[in-house]
């Protein structure tokens, strides 16, 4: 009995040992699967920079950073490796698409389309008895023109910021060799001209005038000899201008327009209008935190490179403090044009989200991932306020 068992066991291990060195002949020959040639192709693509880059800078703490930022990154990176066979065509455009996307800045496309959305969806509960379905098309359209000029403002400055980008943020797409120069010039003046002709030919003169400033203050902010952007004030002043002021009264404006109806100025628009261009303000001032770095390097002049960090991450939150003071105080003393149930408990609990994010970033040292994720927490309020804004 024993006997028969062990003959057994030693079949069933010599047929295992053969199928496993089947296995592993046919893994050795498949030049798809061979880890030195994955290792080459990886190494070669260029849609694998990013992965290049974390093997570059693995001791680099600016790679903390990117990982936070793209932590799928090495996840597509193997994936691309095991589909090496796969159409070459259709791999250029991934990679393309992806590059695409980051040249966007997608969380400034969410803030912009967050933005419209919420006020063309104020200016529709203030005259129900006005919404056609023909006004669907029309607004879309404006959600794509407002996305073109974001495009152009962001990419325009990613052009001409290149060198900064390559310390301060090494994940954008020209930064990292994933999209040329000449590609990039031909998206921005793609995204102007697109933008341009879908506002003229639908919202006519005074909002092309209104989307033509908001490019103007796009450009002068990042291209010589103007480059604003070297002197804090005015740049502050611009961005608050183009993503406070300009989109909320420009959308609100061009939505009571499309209803048939004059603009005119209601408290809640008021409002979110004087909130966001104040949260507009502090944004322009705390996307210099992360960036102290590059802009000594560069001789760029901002707060962060000459009050310190941790100072002016207490004036941002200061700031935004008071903003929220400002909407509970509203509340309370003109109940007749908000929902105070909603917009009182609301603010005081993400004035309190802030003031732990505030702690949480002492706590940490003001270091740079620390830094980061207080800066994307102030984009995800900014997202919160525009969520909230046409229920208050």
């Amino acid at each position: 009995m024993e006997l028969a068992c062990s003959s057994c066991s030693s079949l069933r291990f010599s047929s295992h040992q053969y199928n496993a060195a089947s296995r592993y002949r046919k893994l050795s020959a498949s030049p798809s699967c061979n880890a030195a040639s994955s290792y080459r192709k990886l190494s070669a693509s260029p849609s694998c920079n990013a992965a290049n880059l974390v093997l570059k800078f693995s001791n680099n703490k600016k790679t903390l950073l990117y990982r936070n930022y793209y932590r799928h990154t090495p996840i597509q990176a193997c994936s691309q490796v095991g589909t090496a066979g796969s159409d070459p065509v259709l791999d250029k455009f991934s990679q393309f698409k992806d590059a695409f996307w980051r040249f966007l800045r997608p969380h400034t496309i969410r803030g912009t389309a967050l933005g419209s959305l919420s006020l063309v969806t104020r200016a529709l509960i203030e005259n129900p008895n006005l919404i056609k379905w023909s006004l669907v098309l029309k607004a879309f359209s404006g959600l794509i023109a407002l996305i073109c000029g974001n495009g152009y403002i962001v990419g325009i400055n990613q052009i001409y910021d290149i060198g900064i980008d390559k310390v301060n943020k090494p994940y954008l797409p020209i930064a990292a060799g994933d999209l040329s120069v000449q590609s990039a010039w031909f998206l921005v003046l793609l995204f102007a001209v697109a933008g341009l002709l879908i506002v003229g030919m639908n919202f006519g003169p005074f909002i092309t005038s209104l989307f033509c400033l908001g490019l103007f203050l796009g450009t002068i902010y990042s291209v010589p000899p103007f480059r604003l952007k070297r002197f804090a004030v005015i740049a502050f002043l611009i961005i608050a201008t183009v993503r406070g002021f300009l989109l909320n009264y420009g959308v609100y404006y061009a939505t009571r327009a499309a209803l048939g109806l004059s603009f005119e100025w209601s408290l809640p628009v008021a409002f979110i209008t004087t909130f966001v261009t104040l949260f507009a303000l502090v944004i322009a001032i705390t996307k210099d935190l992360p960036d102290v770095e590059g802009d000594r390097k560069f001789q760029i002049s901002t707060l962060a490179t000459k009050l310190g960090v941790r100072n002016i991450a207490f004036l941002g939150s200061g700031l935004l403090l008071t903003n929220y003071i400002g909407a509970v105080v509203a509340a309370i003393y003109m109940p007749q044009a908000f929902r105070s149930s909603l917009m009182i408990p609301v603010h005081v609990i993400l004035a309190l989200c802030l003031v732990f994010q505030a702690w949480l970033l002492e706590r940490a040292n003001y270091t740079k991932e620390a830094i980061s994720g207080y800066y994307r927490f102030i984009w995800n309020l900014f997202y919160a306020e525009y969520i909230i804004f046409p229920f208050i």
